[in-house]
């Protein structure tokens, strides 16, 4: 190992340092705006400027103070969203506006201007249910639906707009007089940052001078915010002090705090707010460092005192208030106005793409540690799952399986021969993921390296020449992948007989590519690196890890020529990161407040477009006791991406190593996960194809019920299934709210049933995990679990149905090969329907398009709620013949029971209770 490797894991191994990242009080533009905006200066829109196409609306806004012009544009994009982008009208050159992350040019619905005078212009769309009223002087926009203002925007005038400039060495005293917007006297300069702003030892110069922006928004009837992860924080969003806000900037922060709201791996600027009866969203599409400050002023009743003896109380509405603030870049923003939850993420999906549709064997159980030591340690922890008869899918190696961290390649000594190692999985029908992170090793005879270097693809330094800096393998070259050659060129490194080693059963973890810089400022880039077209890393920052998982999914799929879906994990992510595979939350701690915390940190990734989300089952960092990991076992099984990881330095944990008994409870949870498999895979596919999570916090399924609204301990998967994981030691009762007074709901284990609408207190031993199903859903389980997904493709399957208050439960199927992309080009899959009515459960295609030949067969049905023990129960078959067969019923918990049938999943049938 050396040196420089070993120092920086020591540096890596205590507790997150809070000094070596920036608060907002440190971060120049941040007080540069706030001192700005206490003199009140305000815009105004020059109404008579207004220019229309069929596309957008143009007009131009000035400032009072500076009269430099800038210009908007608003466009009406189909499925109601509404977009404002605010720039320089003529800038000295271009500032940056995101690429990549709009899937493609959404549609436009023209706005036709329908009233207004000289002060104010109202434009609708086609429809007229929405309306955009833009008033002159001060400039504000109101987003109108059904007569009811739901969004304003600069309200409070906070619109900021920082010019580019000549860079200051050209530039004369007058000219910066000239400039009223900022305050350029000498003592002001360094204090604000201007052209100059120092981080640690560094000192980041600015080649434009201050470019900042910033705007914001009111919205009306509002005082529930969600969203804009990634911060170890609550699910619903919390005010912000003065000097507070939430901080979006990809950073490496090992151990990082929790119920903090400083930036850690990834940014998606986007948020939800939701009250009864409507749901909106703000997508604020910026990729350099942004805060959010939010301000709820709630509902209140006064009496407002009037002539005479008469009192009239009056009721004023909540409203939050939220103020975006972005070091750089343009103002462009979406305006998702819904109105339901469903609606709001069919449209950011509209805008960002859908979550990747997985490999199957991806929703199984991941084991990973830093490091396996060597092939034969490999060999040793697969056979000890199965001597232990528990299944997993996946088994992981990071940085230590390469040669000197060069990725790419393979330690000789202790992976000799990893073809041979893949081939002992594939005979288990498992996989194998390896890490690949951004960092280069500066070596003239790495391959890697020297093609990079040789044709230009490293990000490179402000004064020349490439960028440098420490990571794993010592001093590092950092690839551009801002670039589109690059990042096709990285994809061929994918390529079989390029990646020496390698087979189609090895997939791909990328880290560290926030990007991590080892003794960079905040442990990053620089931000006047330099990267393609000329852009300065501070414009670009939070989308460089969105790029490098981007290029990994392209290379998996070029190197099957385009047959087999990728599986990538990415620690640093966009908005839009959910088309290129999955996220985790990055190195959190064996705690228990780690594990409460997880469940509303995946709730924010899943809501923002990310469901492809899990957290290290038993923490990153330290020792779990066992208490402890069973717990995170339990609610890890629960969660869309299922790993256990740990750091080097910690006891080995594998899942037999902690007694006879965890291991059994150990066991059991990991394979409840694979019992649900086939809901699992609906779910996913239903993110795919419909935009809906599939790890839902309360409110989205339940979003007339205020009590819902801040529940982040449990949490919805899918329609059918509530999870309450246990997330405090030696818990032996837990309150779990069950939502809808007209629901009832069962317990996944004992079948016992609650009505909805209150708060129940469940007793827990160490082998609970509270899950329970809703009444009215049918859930598609297998009924035998093999030692992986590959094993269980032709397994039978059980439904589970339970039964609603009005007698009836409706559930989904679907089924494909689970690798390929044939059920998008050939159409092959399997899409089903169960429907339980009148006593009857029918099984019917939800999808004609779909066809794939499966063996699989129904071989048992358990109906919940069944109220009368039945005389009879019927198959009724597609061919017309009807056959007798035999149940169990138990009047104790209302559950009858079918065994031993034969039903094919994919054939027409009903089966008739009498």
């Amino acid at each position: 190992m050396e040196a420089a490797e070993k120092e920086e894991i020591s540096v890596e191994d205590e507790a997150v340092d809070k000094n070596i990242f920036k608060d907002c009080s440190k971060i120049s533009f941040y007080r540069r705006q706030k001192q700005y905006l206490s003199k009140k200066s305000t815009y105004q829109a020059l109404l008579d400027s207004i220019t229309t196409s069929e596309v957008s609306t143009k007009f131009k806004i000035i400032n009072e103070a500076t009269k430099v012009p800038l210009l908007a544009e608003v466009y009406g994009l189909e499925g109601n969203i509404f977009r404002l982008k605010i720039n320089e009208e003529a800038p000295l050159k271009p500032r940056y506006e995101v690429p990549d992350v709009v899937t493609s040019k959404p549609g436009t619905v023209r706005l036709i201007s329908c009233s207004g005078d000289a002060g104010n212009l109202v434009l609708a769309d086609g429809k007229g249910d929405l309306k955009c009223h833009i008033t002159a002087n001060p400039f504000k926009v109101d987003l109108v639906s059904e007569e009811e203002v739901v969004i304003s925007i600069n309200s409070l005038g906070q619109l900021y707009f920082e010019h580019l400039q000549i860079p200051h060495k050209q530039r004369t005293v007058k000219e910066n007089k000239e400039d009223a917007s900022i305050d350029t006297s000498q003592e002001n300069q360094e204090d604000l940052g201007l052209w100059e702003e120092k981080c640690g030892n560094f000192v980041d110069v600015k080649a434009n001078g201050p470019t900042s922006i910033g705007l914001d928004f009111s919205l009306h009837g509002f005082e529930h915010l969600y969203g804009i992860p990634q911060h170890a924080e609550s699910h619903q969003l919390k005010n912000t002090g003065d000097g507070d806000a939430y901080r979006l900037y990809n950073l490496d922060v090992y151990g990082y705090k929790i119920h903090d709201k400083m930036g850690i791996y990834g940014s998606i600027p986007y948020l939800l707010a939701h009250k009864l009866g409507r749901t909106i969203g703000i997508f604020w599409l910026n990729a350099s460092e942004t805060l959010v400050e939010i301000n709820t002023e709630p509902a209140v009743e006064y009496t407002q005192t009037q002539m005479g003896p008469v009192a009239a109380k009056q009721k004023v509405r909540s409203q939050t208030h939220v103020h975006w603030m972005s070091e750089s870049g343009i103002i462009d923003v979406f305006l998702l106005t819904g109105p339901t939850p469903s609606d709001i993420f069919k449209q950011y999906s509209h805008l960002t793409g859908t979550q990747a549709m997985p490999p199957l064997f991806s929703l199984g159980y991941h084991q990973c540690r830093w490091n396996y030591e060597d092939e034969q340690d490999v060999k040793a922890v697969d056979a000890g799952f199965d001597e232990h008869d528990i299944p997993y899918d996946v088994m992981w190696l990071d940085i230590e399986h390469t040669e000197g961290k060069r990725y790419f390649t393979w330690d000789k000594k202790r992976f000799p021969n990893p073809k041979r190692m893949q081939e002992l999985l594939r005979s288990k029908k498992r996989k194998l993921v390896v890490i690949s992170d951004p960092h280069i090793k500066v070596d003239p005879d790495y391959s890697v390296y020297a093609k990079a270097k040789e044709q230009g693809f490293f990000v490179r330094k402000r004064e020349g020449g490439d960028f440098e800096g420490v990571c794993w393998p010592g001093l590092s070259s950092y690839l551009d992948f801002t670039n589109p050659k690059v990042r096709e060129w990285y994809s061929s490194l994918f390529a079989f007989p390029v990646y020496q080693g390698s087979t189609d059963i090895l997939f791909i973890w990328n880290d560290m590519n926030e990007p991590s810089v080892f003794r960079g400022p905040e442990q990053t880039m620089q931000k006047n690196a330099i990267h393609h077209g000329n852009w300065e890393h501070r414009e670009l920052h939070n989308i460089y890890g969105f790029y490098q998982q981007m290029a990994t999914a392209e290379g998996l799929i070029k190197r099957s020529k385009g047959k087999e879906r990728p599986f990538v994990l990415t620690r640093s992510f966009f908005a839009g990161s959910q088309k290129y595979g999955a996220v985790w939350t990055g190195d959190n701690t064996a705690e228990w407040s780690y594990l409460k915390i997880s469940i509303p940190m995946l709730l924010t990734l899943s809501i923002t477009g990310i469901s492809f989300c899990g957290a290290d089952v038993g923490g990153f960092i330290g020792n779990p006791e066992t208490e402890l990991l069973v717990r995170w076992y339990q609610a890890g099984a629960y969660q869309p991406f299922f790993r256990g990881h740990a750091t080097m330095n910690t006891k080995r944990r594998e899942p037999w190593l902690f007694g006879e008994e965890n291991t059994r409870l150990i066991c059991e949870a990991i394979r409840e996960r694979y019992a649900l498999l086939p809901y699992w895979y609906y779910l996913f596919y239903h993110a795919h194809v419909a935009s809906q999570p599939v790890m839902r916090p309360l409110w989205i399924e339940f979003p007339d019920e205020l009590e819902t609204f801040g529940i982040e301990d449990e949490y919805m998967l899918g329609s059918a299934l509530l999870v309450h994981p246990v997330t405090e030691p030696k818990v032996t009762m837990v309150d779990v709210f069950l939502p809808g007074s007209n629901e009832v709901w069962y317990d996944s284990k004992t079948f016992a049933h609650w009505e909805g609408g209150c708060t129940v207190k469940i007793p827990v031993a160490l082998d609970t995990i509270p899950v329970f199903q809703r009444g009215g859903s049918v859930v598609p389980m297998k009924t035998t679990v093999g030692k992986s997904t590959g094993w269980m493709a032709n397994s039978p399957y059980g439904l589970r149905v339970a039964v609603s208050t009005k007698g009836s439960a409706v559930g989904e199927l679907y089924l494909d090969d689970g690798h390929s992309f044939q059920y998008l080009h050939q159409k092959q899959f399997l899409h089903r329907k169960f429907s339980f009515c009148s006593s009857v459960l029918i099984n019917s295609s939800a999808d004609q398009r779909g066809h794939y030949p499966s063996k699989c067969v129904v071989e048992e049905i358990l109906v919940l709620g069944l109220r009368k023990e039945p005389s009879s129960v019927t198959i009724h078959s597609s061919d017309g013949k009807d056959q007798a067969v035999a149940f169990t019923y138990c009047a104790r918990i209302s559950t009858l029971s079918l065994k031993k049938l034969s039903l094919n999943i994919g054939s027409d049938w009903e089966v008739h209770i009498k």
